[in-house]
């Protein structure tokens, strides 16, 4: 059994890196500034932020979780669940940018809100194909299914830059008065109290 339960930790290392996302939208207040049209942004963008964020937060919870024990069908069920809401998490978040559109009166706030949306969409897709990957595991061969988890992790490394470049992008998006736009919507605000600090 050495196989499963140390290559699955690996597994949740990888992807413990950006656990708990500072995704956009997630905000600390300055000053207030009155640009209505930049508030009513941020309310169609942050309106579904905590559906998404919670569906993101509980699909790491559940690799971190099921990287501990368990029989390899479980195992490979807990993971294609959570990377399957992963992907459709991260698809929504771009979704909901996409259709707000640029953020109004923003510097180059179309060409940020177009590179947030890219790649969050190439993100979901790279969790969609780790779904894919685990599904095809052999769950009653334990030394293949122990490599086939290993050749998961290398995976999760490459996704993990994806994933910092996704947070890249939205934090570009978020910055000077969109963050202050953002910090003023409730959706946001309760999405994840904690990133306030990574992003003051």
């Amino acid at each position: 059994m050495e196989g499963t339960d140390p290559v699955n930790k690996k597994l949740a290392a990888a992807l413990s890196g950006g656990a708990v996302l500072a995704v956009a939208l997630t905000a600390c207040s300055s000053g207030e500034k009155d640009n209505k049209e930049l508030d009513a942004w941020a309310a169609k963008v942050c309106t579904s932020v905590p559906a998404q964020q919670a569906k993101i937060e509980a699909a790491f919870d559940a690799l971190a979780k099921a990287a501990k024990d368990g029989p390899p069908a479980e195992l490979q069920k807990t993971d294609s669940k959570a990377f399957q809401d992963l992907s459709d998490g991260f698809k929504a978040r771009a979704t909901t940018i996409n259709n707000a559109g640029a953020p109004p009166g923003v510097e180059d706030g179309k060409t940020k809100q177009q590179d947030a949306v890219r790649k969050l969409t190439v993100l979901s897709a790279s969790y969609a194909d780790l779904k894919k990957q685990v599904d095809a595991l052999d769950t009653k061969n334990q030394s293949k299914f122990a490599a086939g988890l290993d050749d998961v992790s290398e995976r999760m490394k490459e996704v993990s830059v994806q994933y910092k470049g996704a947070v890249d992008a939205l934090q570009k998006l978020e910055e000077g008065d969109v963050k202050e736009a953002v910090a003023k919507q409730p959706g946001c605000q309760k999405a994840n109290p904690s990133a306030a600090a990574t992003t003051s």
